[in-house]
């Protein structure tokens, strides 16, 4: 039987290996007939702390790893958007 695997965005990476990813889903509700979204977080492994907050990360069902760790990240998708800090320039240095 193949595992479940979700699409999500990162939205923390403080622990060391874990990552916190938010997967939204869309759905029709059953009476209004209205388009509702829903999301729920799961933590997942990211063995080489390689993910970052705003990535876009697949993630896929696994073995129990710790007490809420039941989901791995199987690649980044999508890096997010990192700016750079631009170098200070003096006046005299723009006319």
């Amino acid at each position: 039987m193949p595992r479940k695997r979700l699409v999500g965005v990162v939205v923390s990476d403080k622990m060391n290996k874990t990552v916190v990813v938010k997967v939204t889903r869309r759905f029709e509700h059953p009476v209004y007939k209205k388009h509702i979204e829903r999301s729920k977080k799961y933590h997942a492994h990211d063995e080489h702390n390689e993910c970052k907050v705003g990535d876009v990360v697949a993630i896929e069902e696994t073995r129990p790893l710790s007490k809420t760790k039941r989901w791995r990240v199987v690649e980044i998708l999508q890096r997010a958007y990192q700016t750079e800090k631009m170098p200070e320039v003096e006046e005299s240095e723009q006319l």
